[in-house]
């Protein structure tokens, strides 16, 4: 394994040496490499030659500079870019944090418990420095607002020690330059549902006259940068649809109807592929001997396995609906299959639907949402990643390619047929806004009831088909026939 050491540096040349001196020696655990990713914010001082030639000396040093001075935050979001350990720690180059504390911050990650660890200087450390009374009061009620907004229960919100999971840092977009930084990074965290520990760890402060750079204004900011990432989703360094599935967690009337649509075709063994962070899996697994969650992307596992940590009759699993590989173990294995918002996103649908059939038991089920009608294609379906949208005779046809017999189709959610039409063909846009979400979902109520008076199509079909069982063979699916126009 190997740590890197994240060190923003800016006019620091009277304690930067005996710094990293200190970060270079510091123990680690066992089998643990370190690399320090130093990145210069355009020093004026004369710190830039001291870096050189430190980093000439030492391999472990890979050193980077800014061409103009932009703040701490934009200094450290230029180190995330360049690292390349399993864990990335913060390290300040001012000598306020021991580096001898590392295996203390590392150990939760280590252990498995922790996505993040945060060194608290509130909790009881070794030793702190005593410091002026209204610089403690501000950090507390910074992390108090902080607290109340992303709903944690930290001590020290803006300690500079902290420690990530490479992977995750690496994928939470950082756009504060200065020291907003650190509440920005707290709440999206929050947000992202990571598991966060605290550990003590030791102060050494220094006062404005040894060189201390934040001020009070930076307070005001912090504060407003509080208030920004509580109303604004900003979580994903790569979006494909992770805004969309975040902000779905905003639409709970909307989420409960997609399961009560889905809750009558279920057996007792389910496996849900593209089940994203768990917006349907939360509402669907109660009673179910066994629900396996499944998912392409390590981001939407890695939330998938903390949400649902403690939920034993839940399994999370890692599968590419498109790849051959990760389906070991899966054949004949579930009565139900839930294939919700997928198929519309794959390059061959009739392939995932086959892998998906050899999952079933004989007489399985599986239960299919897509998005309807072709002609609502537009701005929105390409910002989601929809390669397709689907007519009742395609599903159909799609379905009895692989061997299901269907037994029911249906199309609902007919008052967003305008709505959705409007948004993406007049208006353009690509991408759903939270708010226009939870209006939308606040209307859930009324649109549910209206759904059986509407006379046009919805916006979604849901077909329910079964894996045919040995006795009943192809021409089962004739006798399905009259279940094509249910509902």
């Amino acid at each position: 394994m190997k740590l890197s050491i994240l060190m923003p540096v800016y006019n620091e040349r009277t304690v930067v040496e005996r710094c990293i001196s200190g970060v270079l020696t510091a123990p680690l655990p066992e089998n643990m490499d370190r690399e320090l990713v130093i990145v210069d914010d355009c020093s004026t001082d004369g710190t830039y030659a001291i870096l050189e030639r430190l980093a000439a000396a030492f391999p472990q040093i890979r050193l980077f500079r800014h061409p103009k001075n932009r703040g701490k935050g934009a200094a450290v979001r230029s180190a995330i870019e360049k690292a390349t350990g399993d864990f990335s720690l913060i390290q300040d180059a001012d000598l306020e944090y021991d580096p001898s504390e590392y295996p203390r911050l590392l150990r939760p990650l280590l252990d498995g418990h922790a996505d993040a660890v945060f060194g608290s200087r509130y909790l009881a450390g070794e030793q702190s420095r005593v410091l002026p009374f209204w610089h403690s009061m501000i950090n507390k009620g910074l992390t108090l607002v902080s607290n109340m907004f992303c709903n944690l229960n930290l001590t020290d919100m803006e300690t500079c020690y902290k420690v990530w999971r490479s992977d995750l840092l690496k994928s939470i977009p950082i756009r504060s330059d200065r020291f907003g930084f650190e509440p920005e990074i707290t709440m999206k965290s929050a947000k992202r549902k990571l598991r966060i520990y605290e550990v003590p760890i030791s102060y050494h402060g220094r006062t404005y006259e040894e060189g201390k750079k934040i001020g009070w204004k930076d307070g005001i900011k912090a504060l407003l940068v509080i208030l920004h990432y509580w109303l604004i989703d900003d979580l994903y360094s790569a979006p494909y649809g992770r805004g969309l599935l975040n902000n779905l967690t905003g639409t709970p009337q909307y989420l409960s109807w997609l399961a009560r649509k889905v809750r009558p075709h279920m057996g007792d063994t389910v496996l849900e592929l593209y089940a994203g962070i768990g917006n349907i899996t939360g509402r669907l697994m109660g009673r179910r001997v066994l629900y396996i969650a499944a998912d392409r992307d390590p981001l939407h596992v890695h939330a998938l396995k903390n949400r649902f940590l403690r939920t034993p009759n839940v399994a999370v699993q890692r599968i590419d609906p498109e790849q051959p590989e990760g389906w070991e173990g899966l054949k004949n294995t579930v009565d139900t299959v839930l294939c919700i918002d997928l198929l519309e996103d794959v390059a061959d649908p009739g392939a995932v639907l086959a892998r998906l059939a050899d999952t079933l038991k004989p007489g399985g089920r599986i239960v299919v949402l897509v998005p309807n009608l072709p002609g609502l294609s537009g701005a929105l379906d390409r910002g989601l990643g929809h390669q397709r949208r689907f007519t009742r005779e395609s599903l159909t046809a799609l379905l009895a390619a692989q061997g299901f017999i269907l037994d029911r189709l249906e199309s609902f959610n007919k008052g967003a047929v305008l709505p959705w039409w409007a948004y993406s063909r007049i208006f353009g846009a690509g991408r759903i806004s939270k708010l226009v979400l939870k209006l939308f979902d606040k209307s859930v109520w009324l649109l549910r009831r209206l759904d059986v008076i509407f006379p046009w199509p919805g916006l979604t079909l849901m077909a329910v088909a079964r894996k045919a069982a040995p006795a009943e063979g192809p021409a089962a699916g004739q006798r399905a026939e009259t279940a094509r126009n249910a509902g």
